[in-house]
């Protein structure tokens, strides 16, 4: 049966970023189809609840709640799934983000924390991870990248080049770590989460949004999910060093920043 390629029947997964949004809805949808998730973000209760889903389809979750910016942290996630499932299969790089904003306010600090936050975390994790991997026959990395890496647009010197550089360190690693480890990125477009809350509770804004995307919707959370699982599993074990753009179609911002020219 082909959904039989879709399967990750006892596998375990570290996702980041894992208390909400994204990052929740990747865990809960690897535990659907058979994985054990370490599930690390911020905020301890967020991560319960989630770990409250994921048991109620038949799986456990590990909770890590703390800084996962640091490699500390991110040390933390995989030493948590060695000890509580003995083994790691898929790592799914989540944590990221940062303000969209003009260039010429963009701080060097903040530049910096954009690299940070969403290019040096998926590094860290992902080299603390792969020697554990290994020892298991390999497996699959998944960054979350975004699709402002891929269209070029005003406000996103930082989290665009950011998320862009995380492509292509996408694609460096999808060749190193062939042929036992996959390595692919999912370049979300506008999805509905609390980061888009303060938008799509105005209700122009977000049908101006839908009149720019050639789906003519927001997207969800879900939608990033199910490509999740297409490349964690057999079904995506020829898939390696791709940028799999879940966006709507768009082609740039669907979001009028409002930033004018320079005087």
């Amino acid at each position: 049966m082909i959904l039989d390629e879709f399967k990750l029947d006892d596998k375990v997964a570290i996702v980041t970023a894992a208390g909400r949004g994204i990052g929740a809805a990747i865990a809960t949808a690897f535990a659907e189809v058979g994985a054990d998730v370490v599930i690390g973000a911020r905020t301890a209760s967020q991560l319960e609840e989630v770990a409250e889903i994921v048991g109620k389809t038949g799986r456990r979750a590990a909770v890590v709640a703390g800084d996962l910016v640091s490699r500390e942290g991110m040390q933390t996630l995989v030493d948590t799934a060695i000890n509580e499932f003995g083994r790691i299969d898929i790592v799914v790089n989540n944590a990221g983000g940062s303000m969209p904003g003009p260039f010429i306010t963009t701080d060097e600090e903040d530049f910096n924390e954009a690299f940070r936050w969403n290019v040096t975390t998926a590094f860290n994790l992902t080299q603390l991870a792969v020697p554990h991997m290994l020892k298991t026959g390999g497996g699959s990395v998944i960054n979350i990248a975004s699709a402002a890496g891929c269209f070029h647009d005003r406000g996103f010197s930082a989290y665009g080049t950011a998320k862009s550089a995380l492509m292509h360190l996408t694609k460096n690693l999808a060749q190193e770590l062939a042929p036992k480890i996959t390595v692919n990125s999912i370049a979300p477009g506008a999805i509905a989460t609390s980061a888009l809350d303060i938008v799509i509770q105005d209700e122009e804004l977000e049908k101006a949004m839908i009149a720019r995307t050639p789906l003519k919707r927001i997207g969800v959370v879900r939608d990033i999910a199910a490509s999740a699982v297409l490349l964690a599993s057999a079904a995506g074990s020829y898939v390696t060093g791709q940028v799999l753009r879940i966006d709507g179609g768009i082609q740039r911002s669907n979001l009028d920043m409002g930033i004018p020219d320079l005087e």
